[in-house]
């Protein structure tokens, strides 16, 4: 594995950053979850953009321009023969000393990993996940944006804690206000009287890419899709349910909090955009090696 660090190329096992970097001491970074599929990168150019604006709300000047950037991603790919492969973009604020000080980090770090990811079995996508609701709630918009995409992740690894705890893969996370956002790692959806709806921005949401596909694709397919607030109480009445995620993709959800979601088996739209969403995933992207 070559995995690249601010311009140069090191092994899995040479791999290293110093131990002030304030990506380590303190979150003090941001990053992006990016899948390439037969050859291509599958929003790249999204991907990129959301980390550009993640860093820019924490105040992170990026060493790289954008198409800088995506250049380094096709080329760590290429490095490494990979064509279907999870990629891991991280930039952190840099070498700093042990106090909060972001000044005193004088140059951002870029690390770019590319590997292969398998984050559910296949029996998940084919029977559906039950998931839980757990006692953490999601960060304050006001206190940590859910919409940065951060180094700090404890509050999505407590929930994940929580969530094995009680014996399942993924969880329900709520707001302060007791509303339904996402889940550790993943957005989520519903659907009731052939309405698709998931919770807003605004909220206290990560604003997933693989988010966004899915509601272009639905209504691509003429489905009425909402963005609105709404509690588990919902969710316990709809008729379908699935979350997405740059690593999950688009997996079926069939029980919430030991009740039966629906019929208790994915539903008939969420097999649909299933299908819709592999099928552009494999024919669209960025190409790895130049096409002539």
């Amino acid at each position: 594995m070559k995995i690249y660090i601010d311009g140069q190329y090191y092994s899995q096992e040479t791999a290293k950053i110093s131990v002030f970097d304030h990506g380590l001491l303190y979150g003090d970074g941001v990053f992006e979850g990016i899948r390439s599929y037969n050859g291509r990168v599958f929003k790249l150019s999204e991907h990129l953009e959301r980390l550009y604006e993640s860093a820019s709300a924490i105040l992170l000047q990026i060493p790289l321009s954008i198409e800088e950037m995506e250049q380094a991603v096709l080329e760590t790919l290429r490095k490494n023969h990979l064509q279907d492969a999870y990629i891991r973009l991280v930039v952190t604020r840099g070498v700093g000393d042990l106090g909060l000080d972001p000044d005193k980090c004088k140059q951002p770090s870029v690390i770019i990993i590319a590997d292969v990811i398998t984050l559910y079995p296949d029996e998940f996508y084919e029977k559906g996940l039950d998931i839980i609701t757990v006692p953490s709630r999601r960060n304050l918009s006001e206190a940590i944006n859910p919409r940065i995409k951060s180094l700090n992740y404890l509050n999505n690894i407590l929930a994940k804690i929580e969530g094995k705890q009680a014996g399942v893969v993924e969880v329900l996370m709520l707001n302060a206000d007791g509303y339904v956002v996402e889940c550790s790692g993943d957005n989520i959806f519903y659907i009731k009287k052939d309405e698709l709806v998931t919770p807003p921005t605004h909220v206290g949401i990560l604003e997933g890419i693989t988010r966004n596909t899915v509601i272009e694709l639905a209504k691509a397919r003429g489905i009425n899709v909402v963005e609105k607030v709404f509690t588990r109480h919902d969710l316990y009445i709809s008729e379908e349910c699935f979350l997405t995620g740059t690593a999950a993709e688009v997996i079926p959800v069939v029980k919430i909090d030991n009740r039966q979601i629906g019929q208790g088996v994915p539903g008939k739209m969420t097999r649909s955009l299933i299908q819709d969403f592999q099928h552009l995933t494999q024919t669209t992207g960025t190409p790895i090696n130049n096409e002539n």
